[in-house]
């Protein structure tokens, strides 16, 4: 006598519970296709700490999404795959905007350093951020972003040194870093 077929998952039934903010459903949708999407991701970027840090943001999107999925327009597991191949496309069509102009961005950041901080003022956080305008800015960051700056352009640490010393994935780190650049950039203009 054939074995009984396992019941199948049903995505869309959890997509349903998502948007009535059930978190158990988004943990089972975790759970059933979380490593499928991380392949996907990797697959894409090429990087297994950003691939982690896409399907983070995935599954953020999927919850907060839930509500407008529409089973109309395809299946509820193609539209998951679908969210997280946008992020990882997203992402590396920003990736390549960013690496042109990233030098450059390093270069005046390292200039309003030297122009904002006195040589005493450039070895300590506190000093650095006594500073001016820069202090303002650089207090409008979250604590652990601020803390990858200083350290980066303070301290000097690579960014692998940044990710071991905060025991955090190097591509959140260099998205940290990236993005704090950003904020600092338009802060200071």
């Amino acid at each position: 006598m054939p074995l009984p077929e396992p019941l199948a998952f049903d995505h869309e039934a959890h997509l349903l519970a998502c948007a009535r903010g059930d978190r158990h459903a988004l943990q089972r949708l975790y759970e059933q296709e979380g490593p499928r999407l991380l392949a996907v991701a990797r697959r894409l970027v090429r990087e297994n700490g950003l691939a982690e840090d896409i399907v983070h943001d995935a599954f953020i999107r999927i919850w907060t999404g839930a509500a407008r999925f529409d089973p109309a327009r395809g299946s509820a597991r193609g539209w998951m795959f679908s969210v997280t191949r946008h992020l990882a496309l997203n992402f590396l069509r920003s990736r390549q905007r960013e690496v042109q102009v990233a030098a450059q961005d390093e270069a005046r950041f390292d200039t309003v350093l030297a122009e904002q901080a006195t040589p005493q003022e450039t070895n300590t956080f506190d000093g650095l951020l006594d500073s001016g305008r820069l202090q303002g800015c650089l207090g409008q960051l979250d604590a652990q972003r601020r803390d990858c700056i200083l350290h980066a352009y303070v301290d000097g640490y690579s960014h692998g040194e940044i990710a071991r010393k905060l025991g955090t994935p190097l591509g959140t780190v260099k998205a940290w870093i990236r993005r704090s650049l950003s904020a600092l950039r338009e802060c200071m203009g």
